[in-house]
């Protein structure tokens, strides 16, 4: 090996390094923009909160009067979800569209189809918007806007350094595991959450960056908002091995209350939208004044509403209040999703689990109080089973929940309720709670990303056939032919007018220099012809097996013209199938 050799490979490899070490600096940075961005954001939802309400978590004290406002009592609560609109519905409208709704959908498709390009004022806007929202009533969670505000702090960080989309998609799962961990204190479930949901694909270097990322952000948010989890979960064991079956029942129950919650989540959004003729802006303020009205009848679904969710799982309420609990939160938060607000709904499906455990455990115990365990368990359990239903994301589910509860017997009947839920909801539902809202848009990120392309029509593409040549014409009258038109492929006939096949210009030259003295046919290559009714994907597989044209015949089998591959792929920007 030379002196210069050596010199060039020790050069690449260090900007190989340079490039690793560089990408590893943005992922921490990320990290710390992603848990400072969740801690001003519980600041900013806690410190709304407590404007509108005069608490700090209304969902703690229901019913009870702003001390504020005194004279107005508890019907104060029918009045904050309109301000609140009114402040954040414009704000939305005018500055970032995007930020309304769940914000999950929006990361997944930019990850998916955009090179995880999301505009910079994403962040502050979703941030602004969602703590407006939650503060004054919104029944939904923070993880939806964190992970959002997170992903757009990633994706700008990465398209300033003009990174490629390769890397700026890393950075952005890398902001949204960030976020999931500082507002969860869960850095295990960011890293799973972000790898499941967000990238959908497992690397060893994007997991590594993931992980930086989200540790980084779980310090940030551990420092400055403590050690303790969000919700403190009383001890899980079991107590008999009778459980399992009841553990695997309740799977398959929750599994469906999963697929139930995403499918009344949009079936309320289309209500609101075929009812709503306003302007969009004013859509929240409007639509606040019923989920107001819901928020007087059932003052626990102010806000995300952890203090019930604890509660419940300490078994704090009966059977009947438990029911009415979880339906409350379905229509809450479909209320809330489909008047134009701005939140999360993983919170929402672990609520409604852990009402439909709860409820479980309750019957359970008083059919068998001895053996059947605790109501806490069923909570847990249904917590989990629940969110993988409606997300149909076990492996996150199963994560949260063991670093929620810090015990490691949750895990056994974790799995087998979270792998049932997460079967019932495959055969009974093709979308999750989150790539529904994208099928509705006809984007379907599990198929690739040019597919929509490939099922197009190919009719569109189909020009007249330049004349052809016939079998018996010379190479000297197929050369003139040639140099006196554009086309680099000409089609062959047979003396009844019957398709033969095509020849090149460069087979003509060649054979020419050659000093062959054949004719035309003998140097075509066959080309069957597609269908007029063929698909552009239909016409690429072709161009693989012939050369730069496909001949297109009508059901009679005449051939009525070619698409041209120059044609097609300038077109639709795609490549050979």
């Amino acid at each position: 090996m030379t002196a210069l050799t050596m010199r060039v490979d020790w050069a690449r490899a260090r900007g190989l390094r340079s490039r690793r070490l560089g990408l590893l600096l943005l992922a921490l940075g990320v990290g710390v923009g992603a848990g400072l961005g969740a801690v001003a954001f519980r600041y900013m939802i806690e410190g709304l909160t407590h404007l509108f309400t005069g608490f700090s978590d209304y969902a703690g004290h229901p019913g009870a009067a702003n001390p504020q406002l005194p004279a107005l009592g508890r019907f104060f609560v029918v009045l904050t979800p309109v301000v609140a609109g009114l402040v954040y519905g414009p704000l939305v409208q005018r500055f970032a569209r995007e930020a309304r709704g769940h914000g999950v959908p929006e990361v997944m498709v930019a990850v998916a189809r955009h090179g995880g390009r999301i505009r910079p004022q994403v962040a502050l806007v979703k941030a602004v918007a969602s703590a407006l929202c939650i503060g004054g009533g919104g029944s939904v969670g923070r993880e939806g806007p964190i992970v959002q505000i997170g992903s757009a702090l990633g994706s700008t960080l990465g398209q300033s350094f003009k990174l490629d989309e390769r890397r700026v998609t890393l950075l952005v799962a890398c902001g949204a595991a960030g976020g999931i961990s500082a507002t969860f204190n869960a850095p295990l479930a960011g890293v799973f959450f972000a790898m499941e949901l967000i990238l959908r694909q497992w690397a060893a270097e994007s997991f590594g960056m993931v992980v930086l990322s989200s540790v980084t952000a779980s310090v940030i948010g551990r420092g400055v908002l403590g050690d303790s989890p969000f919700l403190v979960l009383p001890a899980f064991h079991v107590d008999h091995l009778a459980q399992y079956p009841l553990f695997a029942l309740l799977g398959v129950l929750a599994g469906l209350v999963g697929v139930g919650f995403s499918r009344v989540l949009y079936a309320v959004e289309d209500a609101c939208d075929w009812a709503w003729r306003g302007p969009e802006w004013l859509r929240p303020a409007t639509g606040g004044l019923l989920l107001g009205l819901v928020l007087l009848v059932l003052p626990q679904m102010y806000g995300v509403g952890y203090p019930v969710l604890g509660r419940a799982v300490d078994g704090g309420y009966g059977i009947a209040f438990l029911l009415v609990l979880l339906v409350g939160k379905l229509v809450a938060c479909s209320l809330t999703i489909g008047i134009g607000g701005s939140g999360g709904v993983f919170a929402p499906s672990l609520f409604v689990g852990a009402m439909a455990g709860a409820a479980f455990g309750e019957v359970v115990h008083s059919v068998a109080p001895t053996s059947g365990g605790s109501v806490g368990a069923y909570a847990l359990i249904g917590m989990g089973a629940v969110f993988a239903g409606a997300a149909r994301a076990p492996i996150t589910a199963v994560v949260i929940l063991f670093e929620l509860t810090g015990e490691y017997s949750i895990i056994l009947p974790l799995m087998l309720a979270i792998v049932l839920a997460t079967g019932i909801s495959q055969v009974v539902s093709r979308d999750t709670v989150y790539t529904r809202k994208l099928l509705r848009r006809g984007i379907d990120i599990d198929e690739p990303a040019d597919a929509a392309v490939r099922r197009r029509p190919a009719a569109p593409f189909v020009t007249p056939a330049p004349a052809p040549l016939r079998v018996d014409d010379t190479l000297e009258a197929a050369a003139a032919r040639f140099a006196a038109g554009t086309d680099a492929e000409l089609p062959v006939v047979e003396a009844d007018g019957r398709l033969h096949g095509t020849v090149t210009a460069t087979d003509v030259v060649r054979a020419l220099s050659a000093g062959d003295d054949t004719r035309v046919g003998a140097l075509a290559s066959p080309a069957d012809p597609v269908p007029d009714t063929a698909t552009v994907g239909d016409v690429l597989t072709a161009l693989g097996h012939a050369r730069s044209v496909v001949p297109v015949a009508d059901a009679s089998g005449a051939v009525v013209g070619w698409v041209r591959e120059r044609d097609l792929l300038g077109t639709t920007g795609l490549g050979r199938g």
